[in-house]
């Protein structure tokens, strides 16, 4: 079996807290490729800032130099609300039946997994790995820990809102994002109130 490791979320913009997990989910877990995927719209939060091609080149950029990572579209191709069940059957197909699938999620991201759509459903196309996050317990609803591994990073108490706000206040996002990430937010404007 070959690990491929499936990261998404909105990437609002990515920042080094989803490149360590994602890092450090490939190392622990021996998977051959973390595969980020930018959503097009979320089903549980706010619609992002950035439009979705925006996203997409952000991640683009801060994983170029990371041969373990690959960035997909195939959430923003489809358009309208993303769900994990919809992706995940995706990349299966994409990758082949000898692919063993590990969604990697943040803690907060996995208190809330019982109003997933289809939740279900996910055990039968792969694994959950739920990483630390400060401010929430490492845990998941009991029915899916036997299909849950934990993995526990130093706490980064990073946000994309935090990054955000620092933009709109004209503040440095210098150590939050790779430089190429900050380069193309400031070349394209990204998430900034003045013209």
């Amino acid at each position: 079996m070959i690990g491929i490791g499936i990261l998404g979320g909105a990437f609002d913009p990515i920042h080094y807290g989803h490149l360590l997990a994602a890092e450090r989910a490939r190392e622990e877990f021996g998977l051959k490729k973390v595969i980020f995927v930018p959503t097009a719209s979320p089903p549980h939060k706010e619609e992002p800032e950035a439009a979705p091609q925006d996203r997409y080149r952000l991640v683009e950029s801060a994983i170029k130099d990371n041969p373990y990572f690959l960035v997909s579209d195939c959430e923003i191709k489809r358009g309208g609300k993303s769900y994990s069940k919809d992706t995940l059957e995706e990349l299966k197909l994409e990758w082949g039946e000898s692919a063993q699938i590990f969604l990697i999620l943040g803690a907060d991201a996995a208190s809330d997994i019982a109003a997933w759509k289809k939740i279900e459903e996910i055990p039968e196309l792969g694994r959950f790995i739920v990483v630390n996050r400060p401010d929430f317990a490492l845990t998941i609803d009991r029915i899916y820990l036997p299909y849950t591994r934990f993995l526990k990073i130093p706490g980064l108490d990073i946000s994309s809102t935090e990054i955000r706000n620092r933009i709109k206040q004209g503040q440095s996002i210098k150590y939050l994002v790779p430089p190429e990430v900050e380069e193309y937010i400031t070349a394209h404007k990204l998430y900034s109130t003045r013209a």
